[in-house]
């Protein structure tokens, strides 16, 4: 199955409206419904948001500015105090919900637990005592880094409800990549765990977290806060290491939320960039809160009784806003999964939606292409007759995937919403609403109320009907990023600077290409920077790049995205080897071993290619839609007239 190309996307002219019977029950109704909110909210976006920031969250003390925004940067409710833990947990208490299940949590062995409102509260405030126990006050960075159980939320939780903003670390990550978080984030604490268990392995983080803290390699971390999962033996270093269940019996189950100002700093979660260090995406409280906590209950058309599962990780901004923090601040009841598909059950997921009688199901393309290669035999074998929508996230889905999750998973019933967001954005930006919106397979639909987009060209030019062009957002949204942590000119320059303000309207431009159809409905096409999709997640070139110069075989790399069927794009190196080395089948696998370490699994080159030296520009720039092509396979047509030796590209594609 291949990428959607531009002609199939805009031949595309099935339409899927929502069914009546859903329709009918939904929070919002029909398309007629969604437009009046999108005007309301279009025309007066503050008394939008703040009718809602009113009526749905709970405020210690109320703003006294809606908006305050000096392009680039915005503050939302301005002098507000709020905690998002307070709003995930504590007003819950007060209601039926108290014994509500707030986390089911299912271990990959086949081992687990439901925590319920008030289970949970316990839990977050005896592990928020302890991190104040080891030091942490409110402003300090808390690292951590994880596998999937409850104590990854109860860890994030924690930090927001005494202030300590977190940094989660996703636990595929090397040791190399946690530790450039920690030091960045300049964290006080890491929390982490013996391992954890993922396609019938262990993945040892605890001994990634000695590695990344080795020779005082993260030095403001003074403490790690370790849970026993998987009972390997790892070391614990005296006055510094301390296991999680030999603190918290002795630790208070009473902690009040500490009152935040709106603005105060959530969390950092570093993302990739097109140079060669991640930028940590910065999120504040209050509007996040808000953001999340509408898109969660619109998008999903959240009830009481639905068992919502989100399969990420919370390592990702969708496990940030869409597992941990807008489900519970709806009071849902919210699955974890530890694991993945894998030789020994490769129908686990669909083992999961029916031991619990799942509702709403969110995963990525790359998951579903997955499921189409393994079989319609594994869903077949299961009941998923409670599922009532269905979700996507991570990338552009292709008409095909579409249709069969449509079919096999939502037995033709499902609504299907096809979010496209991003970790700086917060929450979803183009999603359909399941009772109202009309749906077409692989189109992420409309703007959702409040959110101003466009596709416009270089200038700023709003382009015509299937007109390709620039996806931008026009104006301030409550839990867009405020910032990159430390480094407020990279925020300028990597969000706001492509392309020139608009009729005095600053445009913030994502990254991503995209189209617009004769009904108004939005086409994502992909990223339009030298960032890669794998299997929904950012990675940049630079990235992949560093980690294999890293290695002394290694004179010169360049990285790019080859479509893959499965994960969308797989990760195609171009390398240049230093004198004395030769290319071999030994030195590939050392090198795709070497990026492992460098990065993680998740940046292993599905293929490297050897040459004698590199397409670029007279100025020395490489010149990757080359490079993209040859990845690809395709004869490349583009303008070769900025290459410095054409004598390259006449050997590449002799050795493609």
């Amino acid at each position: 199955m291949s990428q959607p190309t531009i002609e199939s996307i805009l031949s595309e002219n099935r339409v899927f409206p929502p069914p009546a019977e859903f329709a009918q029950n939904a929070s919002i109704k029909s398309l007629e419904e969604y437009q009046q909110l999108y005007e309301r909210a279009k025309a007066d976006p503050a008394a939008f948001w703040a009718e809602l920031a009113e009526k749905e969250l709970h405020w210690f003390q109320k703003w006294d500015t809606v908006l305050d925004w000096k392009p680039p940067f915005a503050q939302w409710f301005v002098g507000g105090k709020i905690n998002i833990s307070y709003n995930c947990l504590d007003r819950h208490l007060t209601t039926w919900r108290k014994n509500k299940a707030a986390l089911i949590w299912e271990g990959e062995p086949g081992d687990s637990r439901t925590l319920t409102y008030a289970q949970l509260h316990r839990e977050v405030c005896q592990m928020a005592n302890v991190f104040k126990q080891l030091g942490v006050k409110k402003g300090d960075r808390v690292g951590i880094y994880m596998p999937m159980i409850p104590e990854a939320a109860i860890a994030m939780l924690a930090c927001a409800r005494i202030g300590a903003p977190h940094s989660v670390v996703f636990g595929g990550f090397s040791a190399e990549a946690l530790k450039a978080r920690l030091v960045d984030a300049e964290a006080k604490l890491v929390v982490t765990a013996d391992g954890g268990w993922r396609k019938d392995k262990i993945v040892p983080l605890k001994d990634a977290v000695d590695a990344a803290l080795e020779d005082n390699g993260a030095p403001s971390v003074e403490n790690v806060l370790v849970v026993k999962r998987t009972e390997q033996k790892i070391s614990m270093e005296s006055g510094r290491d301390h296991w999680w269940h030999d603190l918290q019996p002795n630790a208070s189950a009473d902690c009040p939320a500490e009152p935040m100002d709106s603005e105060d700093m959530l969390f950092i979660l570093y993302t990739s960039g097109t140079t060669g260090k991640p930028k940590g995406v910065v999120h504040t409280t209050g509007g996040y809160n808000l953001y999340t906590h509408m898109t969660t209950q619109w998008t999903f058309d959240l009830k009481d009784t639905d068992v919502y599962w989100c399969t990420a990780d919370v390592g990702w901004i969708t496990g940030h806003s869409y597992i941990v923090y807008g489900p519970l601040s709806n009071g849902a009841t919210s699955l974890m999964y530890e694991g993945a598909p894998r030789p020994s059950n490769p129908g686990c997921l669909w083992d999961v939606v029916e031991k619990y009688g799942v509702t709403i199901f969110y995963t990525a393309p790359t998951a579903i292409r997955a499921f189409i290669k393994m079989g319609e035999h594994h869903p077949n074998a299961r009941n998923l007759s409670s599922l009532r929508i269905l979700g996507t996230v991570g990338e552009p889905i292709n008409p095909e995937a579409w249709m069969w999750y449509h079919k096999v998973i939502g037995g033709e019933r499902c609504p299907i919403v096809d979010t496209w967001w991003q970790t700086e954005t917060g929450g979803f930006m183009l999603t359909p609403l399941p009772g109202a919106t009309p749906t077409k397979p692989g189109s992420a639909t409309f703007p959702f109320p409040g959110i101003l987009a466009e596709i416009v060209d270089a200038e700023g030019n709003p382009v015509g009907e299937n007109s390709g062009g620039y996806l931008v957002i026009q104006h301030p949204w409550p839990s867009m990023m405020r910032t990159v942590y430390g480094d407020d000119e990279r925020f300028r320059r990597t969000y706001w600077e492509h392309i020139p303000p608009k009729d005095g309207k600053y445009l913030y431009f994502a990254g991503d290409g995209a189209r617009k159809d004769k009904d108004g409905y939005f086409w994502v096409m992909g990223r339009v920077d030298d960032v890669m999709n794998i299997s929904g997640h950012r990675l940049g070139t630079m990235e992949v790049e560093s980690a294999l110069v890293s290695h002394p075989a290694v004179a010169e790399a360049a990285v790019v995205g080859k479509p893959d069927e499965v994960k969308g794009e797989d990760v195609f190196a171009f390398v240049t080897l230093e004198g004395e080395y030769e290319g071999s089948e030994t030195l590939v696998r050392e090198l795709k071993q070497h990026v492992v370490q460098e990065i993680g699994a998740i940046a292993r080159p599905g293929e490297i290619r050897f040459t004698d030296a590199l397409p670029k520009t007279r100025s020395g720039k490489i010149i990757r839609r080359v490079l993209r092509s040859l990845a690809a396979g395709q004869e490349f047509a583009g303008d070769t007239s900025t290459l410095e030796d054409r004598s390259v590209l006449d050997k590449l594609r002799g050795s493609s």
